[in-house]
């Protein structure tokens, strides 16, 4: 491990601009292939401590958790090492390629799918020669793209069984939701064909609904905001399940003081989930909410618990609605259903009346950027289709042709 160690020392001491293209390029091919062989060497070892039950000696039940608690892995990656390690005793022409740097763990965990019991008892049944599938599997993902491997093992398992029962979707789909320090989530997950289709054109639905003019979102951030235009979408329409006779909804605590100061940083709201929130986040979030107010003694306790009230009633939301039609941003036309309503005068920190006169439709991204620095003002005087201006953090007024049906 001694001379490991000194090669990556000399690795991280290698100036990378003195390297031609052609040398960079071989380099990073080797680095790719030392890469896999390392990753092959932890999974050999991996396998060998769940084997033994070696983890008991620092008190771990099994390799997985030793690999979580000790060596700070995530529980995917360590779930997926200790995995491999067992089903690679299986593949051996996998492994050797593994351990040669010809394949990668991810090429390792496409080609285990036809070692899985069910999927081998149904080869023993049809005398196919797994072995021989395994080798040409091997042999494809030496040359071919990852693609090309994920294709041929869908068509190998297909084959297998074409008049088996139709696997059920739930077994085919997981979502992981993982919330990290600093209040962000990550979100992994798998769907079968039919649940994928469904989704993916729900999403598809939103993004294009919330295009508007120079949107320079990639489609991964428009796919994202229409993810959580979609949460939106469920909760405001009150059908979901009740949970601890609560409707589901977002909790965010704040201070009442630092709800009304617009100086204040980040940091002044809780979400029920734990997450911190600067003060402009929670007011983004209180602009059209229910709100309920908690009366704390200085120790923290509840002394008393206001009623529930509701910033921006039904009528005055309807009647913002008939007015505003869509998104007042420029140049976005995201339909009602999908906005809030926004405070133009904050109620929290300018004194602003919850009326019609003081509300205008946002979309949950625009509502945000409002939050942060843009403005819209309504102009009355203006004929209709342009009498809202939207205005960047710099002062300056966004212009846009009016929406074709104004």
């Amino acid at each position: 491990m001694g001379e490991l160690r000194s090669a990556l020392d000399a690795l991280a001491a290698l100036d990378l601009d003195e390297l031609p293209d052609g040398v960079l390029l071989e380099h990073t091919r080797e680095l790719v292939t030392a890469s896999h062989r390392i990753a092959a060497a932890l999974t050999r070892v991996a396998r060998r401590v769940d084997v033994r039950g070696a983890a008991e000696v620092d008190g771990a039940k099994n390799a997985t958790l030793w690999l979580r608690g000790h060596a700070r892995v995530s529980g995917a990656s360590a779930s997926r090492v200790v995995a491999q390690g067992r089903v690679l005793e299986l593949l051996p022409a996998t492994a050797r390629a593994f351990t040669d740097g010809v394949l990668g763990a991810d090429q390792v965990t496409v080609i285990a799918k036809i070692a899985t019991p069910v999927h081998l008892d149904l080869a023993a049944t049809q005398g196919i020669d797994v072995a021989a599938v395994e080798a040409a599997l091997v042999q494809l993902a030496g040359r071919g793209t990852h693609r090309d491997l994920e294709l041929a093992v869908a068509d190998y398992l297909a084959k297998l069984d074409p008049d088996g029962p139709e696997p059920d979707p739930t077994e085919e789909r997981s979502v992981t939701l993982v919330q990290h320090p600093d209040g962000t989530w990550t979100i992994r997950g798998e769907l079968d064909a039919v649940g994928g289709q469904k989704v993916a054109t729900a999403l598809e639905a939103i993004a294009a609904a919330s295009r508007c003019a120079d949107d320079q979102r990639t489609r991964s951030q428009r796919t994202g905001d229409a993810l959580v235009q979609l949460a939106d979408l469920a909760l405001a329409s009150g059908r979901l399940p009740v949970l601890r006779t609560v409707k589901p909804h977002v909790i965010a605590t704040i201070g009442v003081e630092d709800l009304i100061d617009p100086a204040t940083g980040p940091g002044a709201a809780t979400t029920g989930t734990g997450t911190r929130l600067s003060a402009a986040r929670a007011r983004w979030l209180a602009c059209d909410a229910t709100l309920t107010r908690l009366l704390l003694d200085p120790d923290g306790l509840p002394l008393n618990v206001g009623r529930e009230q509701r910033v921006v009633p039904p009528h005055i939301r309807k009647a913002v609605e008939h007015r505003d039609q869509h998104c007042v941003f420029a140049g976005c036309e995201a339909p009602r259903w999908f906005c809030d309503v926004h405070h133009l005068e904050e109620w929290t920190i300018h004194q602003g009346d919850t009326s019609v006169e003081n509300s205008a439709l946002l979309c949950e991204r625009h509502h945000a950027k409002v939050h942060h620095g843009f403005r819209v003002d309504r102009d009355d005087t203006a004929p209709p289709g342009a009498r809202w201006r939207t205005y960047r953090p710099d002062g300056t007024q966004i212009l846009t042709r009016a929406p074709a049906h104004a």
